[in-house]
């Protein structure tokens, strides 16, 4: 019966099975009927009634907040969690970014120019991100740039085969501290790349990360970041006594995160005095079709762009 019901829509979605789509995503659910049929759907629409239970998930695991010394040891030591992270996983984790120029084109684009263009990505890791622009971009003289606060990081991805030291150039920096370190000049970045970094930051701490991206971008420069959403699950299954702040949590390994408001990103961005060119929520329903069980996922992206008369 599930095949038969696949072959009536199949010239419908599938196009998307592999999830080479538009960006924003294409496969969306319009009969309940269907949900176990394929692994995610788009854009999700959340009812009145979902909302609230999640709003009182939060509640609940975040209404005992961890004392300030416990807390203050996760905070102080965030790159020594982020070592013992990548020492486990090595370059085993966050490796599907099948989105990434789907969503991002500027990453790589098809048409090029003779213009020598520098990418800068905050909280590199171990290169999920940049070995794969290094890999599809067209651009001969392209120089990307990475940084991690996770010295174990750094020596993975610079050990990786695809590593390409001419193109590339990657260094240890704690990006929080007011002065960066850098081997670029001011005013000197075509984009600065921002995926799933800001929210492993404490709060207090990013709008000064912020305020510096501000000040390495060129005038005319963008902002490309991807990072959890305010209800996204992972969120929701933080068990009380993890809440280090209102929606700032410790996972079980120590390394720290936060779920954002769509209104938090633009307040960061806008008071740095970036244009808003794009932000969103990405909400996708993600199914494990052999336990039957559903997972929203909840993300927010967003790309901002420093005026090309800076007057900053």
């Amino acid at each position: 019966m599930a095949g038969m019901r696949f072959q009536e829509y199949s010239g419908q979605w599938e196009f998307t099975r592999y999830r080479k789509k538009p960006a924003g995503g294409s496969r969306r659910l319009a009969n309940a009927k269907e949900i176990y049929d394929f692994n995610a759907w788009d854009n999700v629409e959340w009812d009145e009634e979902q909302e609230n239970q999640a709003s009182q998930a939060v509640f609940e695991n975040s209404s005992e907040k961890m004392n300030r010394n416990e807390s203050a040891k996760f905070k102080i030591g965030a790159n020594k969690y982020w070592d013992s992270f990548y020492e486990v996983h090595q370059n085993r984790f966050f490796k599907d970014r099948h989105w990434l120029f789907t969503e991002f084109p500027e990453l790589a684009p098809r048409n090029i120019t003779q213009e020598c263009r520098s990418i800068f990505e905050l909280g590199c890791g171990v290169g999920n991100t940049l070995l794969p622009i290094l890999k599809y971009s067209l651009e001969a003289q392209l120089k990307v740039y990475g940084c991690d606060f996770s010295s174990t990081a750094i020596q993975i991805l610079r050990a990786n085969p695809a590593f390409d030291c001419k193109r590339c150039e990657v260094f240890v920096m704690d990006a929080t501290l007011e002065d960066w370190v850098v081997p670029f000049e001011k005013g000197s970045q075509d984009i600065i790349v921002m995926i799933f970094v800001l929210s492993a930051i404490e709060p207090a701490k990013m709008q000064l990360v912020v305020e510096n991206c501000y000040q390495y971008l060129k005038p005319g420069g963008l902002i490309l970041l991807r990072d959890y959403g305010r209800y996204d699950l992972a969120q929701l299954r933080f068990k009380s006594g993890k809440c280090l702040e209102d929606n700032f949590y410790v996972r079980g390994d120590g390394t720290m995160v936060y779920f954002f408001m769509q209104s938090e990103i633009r307040n960061f961005f806008t008071k740095a005095g970036f244009l808003e060119e794009q932000n969103l929520i990405d909400r996708r329903l993600q199914v494990n079709r052999s336990r039957m069980l559903k997972m929203y996922r909840v993300w927010v992206q967003a790309k901002y762009r420093k005026p090309i008369s800076d007057k900053k």
